[in-house]
C-alpha cells in the first residue's frame, strides 16, 4: 500500500475548515440581505389562528372598598375583568412564510430526539455518574465565555462582563479547568445571564425577521440565525483543528445537554393542542424574556 504523504491528511482538513467558514459567511450575506424584506411590522401582521400572542404580566391591586355582589353571573363577570386587566397582551408576532419548510424541520427534529437523542442521553445517563455529566456540562459552559463576554460588552452591561470574567477565572483555576463551578459559591460574583448575539442584535432594536426551524438546531429567527453565526466565530470549540474531532465534541455535549432536559419537551408536546405552535411561540417568548433581561 502506497503511504499517503505527509501532511495531506492535515491540508484535507485545513480545506474543510475554509469551506465550512466560507459557507457560513456567505449565509450571513445573505440573512442580513434578506432581513429588510422578510422582517414585518407588528401593525402590518395579519393574525392567524396559529400566531398565538406573547403575554406578559403586570401587577394590578384590588380595589379594597369595592363590595363583592352575591349573583354568581355578576360573580363571574367580575373574575373574567380581573384576568382581563391580568394578563396583558403583549402583540409581538413574528411572520411564518416557511412554514412547510418549518413543519417539516420541526416532524425531523421531533423524530431525531425520539429515536436517537433521547435513547442515548438515557444509556448515558445510566453509564455516568451525575458528577461527571455536571462537570461536562460545566466546563463547555465555561469554554464558551468568550461569547458571552463580547455580547455583555457590546450591550453595554460592564458589571456583566466583569462578572463572566471573574466566573471564566475562578472556575478555570479553582474549579479545575471549568469542571467545578465555585463561582457560584462566591456572593460577589453574580450568576450569568448567558448573553449571546441574537439577544444584542435585539437590545439594539433589530427585529426578528421571520420564524425558522433548524435541523437539530431547532427553533430561531432570521436575527438569531444571523446571531448564531457571528457566536460561532467567538466560540474556542470551533477552532478546533480536526472536522471529525469537532463533530465528536459537539455530539458528546448535546447528548450531554439534552440528559438534563429529558421529559421537557415530551410536557410541551403532551400538553399542546399543536405542539409546532406551541413550540414557536415558546421559543418567541424564552427569546423575548432573555432580551429584556
Amino acid at each position: 500500500m502506497v503511504p499517503e504523504p505527509k501532511g495531506t491528511r492535515r491540508a484535507f482538513d485545513d480545506m474543510n475548515k475554509k469551506q465550512m467558514n466560507n459557507l457560513l459567511l456567505i449565509l450571513l450575506f445573505f440573512a442580513v440581505l434578506f432581513t429588510g424584506c422578510a422582517h414585518k411590522s407588528v401593525k402590518s401582521l395579519p393574525e392567524t389562528s396559529d400566531d398565538a400572542p406573547l403575554t406578559r404580566f403586570r401587577e394590578t391591586k384590588p380595589d379594597q372598598g369595592e363590595q363583592t355582589p352575591s349573583s354568581p353571573d355578576v360573580e363571574d363577570s367580575i373574575e373574567d375583568d380581573f384576568f382581563d386587566d391580568e394578563f396583558e397582551v403583549y402583540q409581538v408576532q413574528v411572520a411564518d412564510p416557511l412554514s412547510s419548510w418549518n413543519k417539516g424541520m420541526f416532524h425531523f427534529n421531533d423524530k431525531l430526539y425520539f429515536w436517537v437523542l433521547k435513547p442515548l442521553a438515557k444509556g448515558y445517563m445510566a453509564i455516568s455518574p451525575g458528577y461527571f455529566r455536571r462537570g461536562a456540562k460545566n466546563f463547555f459552559y465555561n469554554l464558551t465565555m468568550p461569547v458571552r463576554l463580547v455580547n455583555c460588552l457590546l450591550q453595554g452591561k460592564g458589571n456583566a462582563a466583569a462578572s463572566e470574567f471573574s466566573r471564566f477565572v475562578v472556575n478555570t483555576t479553582a474549579g479545575c479547568l471549568g469542571f467545578g463551578n465555585p463561582a457560584d459559591q462566591n456572593p460577589d460574583i453574580v450568576v450569568s445571564t448567558g448573553e449571546d448575539l441574537g439577544q444584542t442584535f435585539g437590545k439594539y432594536g433589530i427585529g426578528n425577521g421571520f420564524y425558522i426551524v433548524w435541523p437539530i438546531l431547532g427553533p430561531s429567527t432570521l436575527r438569531d440565525s444571523v446571531g448564531l453565526v457571528g457566536d460561532f466565530f467567538l466560540n474556542p470549540l470551533s477552532y478546533v483543528e480536526y472536522s471529525e474531532t469537532w463533530v465528536a465534541v459537539k455530539s458528546f455535549d448535546l447528548v450531554n445537554q439534552t440528559s438534563f432536559h429529558i421529559g421537557e419537551y415530551e410536557a410541551l408536546k403532551n400538553s399542546a393542542l399543536d405542539p409546532y405552535v406551541a413550540l414557536r411561540n415558546s421559543y418567541l417568548q424564552y427569546r423575548e424574556k432573555k432580551i429584556k433581561e
